[in-house]
């Protein structure tokens, strides 16, 4: 869509000109940006019913004791085993424990975890073919939402994990897993991403002098202690653990491994019936970041990756557009953006210009805008058009006089007529961007900038007033302007909306 049939879209829209309202057709490659219909990936949620609570309640007088009594002691028979392993290894190994330390303990931890899973009453299924660490030294373990990624470990030999660096500090538990010589993540360390995808790729290229390392993780559900207990409390829980066969990258893959990666997450999602997303870590931030801002958490789902990737936008980006969210959604209901809190926050008031906005952010066309829609809308409707040359326009537009400053006149004269509405008043939102009488360049851009929201508005009477000018007659057109706010076409580049592309 160029700009002169964008902006008859939006003109579609004005007073006198047919349907108010009215959608511009979506085009098609705009479904690439819409949300997934999944739930929350990183939250497990499990309701019970009254008569499992009696039950649980009931089993749980029996079980409880018993199991938590035997798990407590083979933990106790499996920790000195554990610190055998690790005696005299640094936190950080570099080189893998091969001696006859690892022949006499790793036998019997494996043991050990096969007896603390059945005394839990897990019953375990095994399908598929265990590879060699020299076939595949990297195996990932996913998706899931427990704690019990130990089923898998020792069910596979007890191969080496990634954890958070946390874990292999705590009492007891963190001796064991410093036995399984873990990978270990730091949260706090900017280059811990680096330096574990470095190790790993070290572990796997050595031969098969490490063991496997397997990946697993989660996010938010029960606490531990909140799913043993209720893990303690059924009669027995099946687990089914099914090797699938190795996967070799191709040669295009070797080259890209994102390919490879996306191949290998198809592989596994279609085998578990499940489908795919592209949440990452980030997603996560951004969930507990909108739960402390008052929004669901839900609202922080945005999956980072994608948006990140198609749009070139970073962490610290997305972060402050949320709290910008927050202070719109934070007053509405569910934490969604409706029409009414987004004309209150642009202190104008519901015209159709406004709709037309509303409705460009509006993606999937339901009446309310979410957060993933307003990142985008920023990026893909706001920012393009943001640039300093439109500013620099825009400026020029209101600055009838062109003596270098904005009044509140002049200023109300142009949003009325960008808008459509005569009666206007926008004393309001000039006192926000003017320090004194009168609004200076600097002012202008700094809100411009501040604001992006507003490029779109600004942008849309550009687009009208270009058409205006390209259905003149030519020699009209080419005829000398007598001001220099008077916008002809060769004021502006070619610019762009919603044409971004997804």
């Amino acid at each position: 869509m160029n700009r002169c049939a964008e902006a008859a879209a939006v003109a579609a829209t004005l007073p006198g000109a047919g349907v108010a309202g009215q959608r511009p057709a979506m085009v098609p490659r705009q479904a690439s940006f819409f949300p997934p219909p999944v739930p929350n990936p990183f939250v497990q949620q499990t309701r019970i019913g009254a008569a499992r609570g009696i039950q649980i309640f009931i089993l749980g007088i029996i079980l409880l004791p018993i199991r938590a009594l035997l798990v407590g002691l083979i933990i106790l028979l499996a920790w000195p085993f554990a610190a055998i392993a690790t005696m005299c290894c640094p936190d950080k190994l570099t080189h893998p424990v091969t001696d006859w330390r690892r022949k006499i303990t790793h036998p019997a931890l494996k043991f050990l975890g096969h007896a603390m899973f059945f005394t839990m009453g897990f019953i375990v299924t095994v399908k598929g073919k265990i590879a060699s660490p020299l076939e595949a030294p990297i195996f990932v373990a996913a998706p899931h939402s427990t704690f019990f990624d130990g089923i898998a470990c020792v069910v596979a030999g007890l191969p080496s994990m990634v954890s958070r660096n946390e874990n292999a500090q705590t009492p007891l538990i963190g001796r064991l897993l410093r036995a399984l010589q873990p990978v270990l993540v730091s949260r706090v360390d900017p280059d811990s991403r680096k330096n574990t995808i470095n190790e790993i790729r070290k572990r796997a290229t050595s031969e098969g002098q490490w063991p496997q390392d397997t990946v697993t993780w989660t996010w938010q559900g029960y606490t531990f202690l909140q799913l043993c207990v209720l893990t303690f409390c059924q009669p027995f829980t099946k687990v089914e653990v099914e090797f699938m066969p190795v996967q070799v990258p191709s040669e295009e893959e070797r080259n890209d491994p994102v390919l490879f990666a996306s191949r290998v997450r198809n592989f596994m999602a279609e085998a578990l019936g499940v489908p795919v997303t592209d949440h990452t870590y980030e997603d996560c931030r951004l969930m507990i970041s909108a739960g402390q801002l008052t929004l669901p958490m839900e609202a922080g789902l945005v999956e980072f990756t994608k948006i990140s990737r198609k749009l070139k936008l970073d962490w610290d980006g997305i972060r402050k557009h949320l709290d910008e969210y927050a202070s719109i959604a934070s007053s509405s209901k569910g934490g969604r953006i409706g029409i009414e809190e987004f004309a209150e926050y642009l202190k104008l008031p519901i015209s159709d210009v406004l709709r037309q906005l509303f409705a460009l952010f509006d993606r999937n066309n339901d009446g309310s805008i979410d957060f993933r829609e307003y990142v985008i809308g920023l990026a893909v409707l706001c920012n393009p058009a943001n640039t300093e040359e439109i500013i620099q326009v825009a400026f020029k537009l209101f600055d009838v006089d062109e003596d270098g400053s904005i009044t509140e006149e002049e200023f109300t004269t142009i949003l009325q007529a960008s808008l459509g509405v005569p009666d206007l008043d926008v004393s309001g939102l000039f006192k926000e961007i003017a320090n004194g009488d009168s609004i200076s360049y600097e002012e202008f851009k700094s809100f411009a900038l501040k604001h992006p929201e507003y490029a779109k508005i600004f942008t849309t009477y550009l687009d009208l007033q270009t058409c205006h000018v390209f259905s003149l007659p030519k020699e009209v057109q080419t005829a000398p302007s007598g001001a220099s706010n008077k916008v002809s076409p060769e004021n502006h580049d070619e610019g762009m909306s919603d044409k971004k592309e997804d």
